[in-house]
């Protein structure tokens, strides 16, 4: 199994703070997927930024076809979502 140092919730400090807080605000927890970025904030922050653009704001897709969507690529991929 892989191993990627990720910085614990309670040691992270300044933009990856922020980043952690606004996802147990959305979620009530920190994603895997934001925990395996937070080696380098600035990435992680975009990132979130990116997501955010795309699947949590009002587009051309209803948000149950975007999430559908991104669970059938993830399975493809033989990626957990």
């Amino acid at each position: 199994m892989a191993f990627i140092r990720q910085v614990n919730e309670d040691e992270a400090e300044g933009t990856l703070r922020r980043v952690y807080d606004a996802a147990r605000g959305r979620e009530g927890r920190v994603a895997g997927i934001i925990r395996v970025m937070s080696l380098d904030p600035p990435s992680v922050q975009a990132s979130m930024q990116f997501y955010m653009s795309l699947m949590k704001r009002p587009n051309a897709l209803p948000g149950a076809t975007r999430e559908m969507l991104a669970a059938v690529v993830s399975n493809i991929n033989d990626c957990y979502y």
